[in-house]
């Protein structure tokens, strides 16, 4: 969890882009390290991969995992960091079985480091 002072003029998780970039240094310690954010209009997203974006808004990080939407407190950068890890370093025929059967040729590539 964060430190924060007392008399701090804003807590960071209420300023998405803040909470953003938290989630983005603790998805670094992880090893994700090619990620971009994009940051305006009361709301923040962070690229982590081709197949995961994550938003910011309203106080909570949201992104899709095979195909349910997860939500998760914008307080908790570093939780959300492992969540999204625990999801993206699955091998892929677990994420493959999880998001439904898939045609002859339809595999995601599978040389990411990640």
């Amino acid at each position: 969890m964060l430190a924060v002072r007392a008399g701090t003029p804003y807590l960071p998780w209420h300023d998405p882009r803040e909470a953003t970039r938290l989630l983005r240094y603790a998805l670094h310690r992880e090893g994700f390290t090619h990620t971009y954010q994009s940051s305006g209009n009361g709301m923040s997203v962070l690229s982590v991969t081709t197949e995961l974006t994550v938003w910011c808004r309203k106080g909570s990080f949201v992104w899709s995992e095979d195909g349910l939407t997860v939500t998760h407190p914008a307080a908790d950068p570093v939780g959300a960091a492992q969540l999204v890890k625990r999801h993206l370093r699955r091998p892929a025929d677990e994420r493959a079985q999880a998001s439904g059967p898939r045609e002859h040729g339809e595999e995601p590539p599978t040389d990411s480091v990640r």
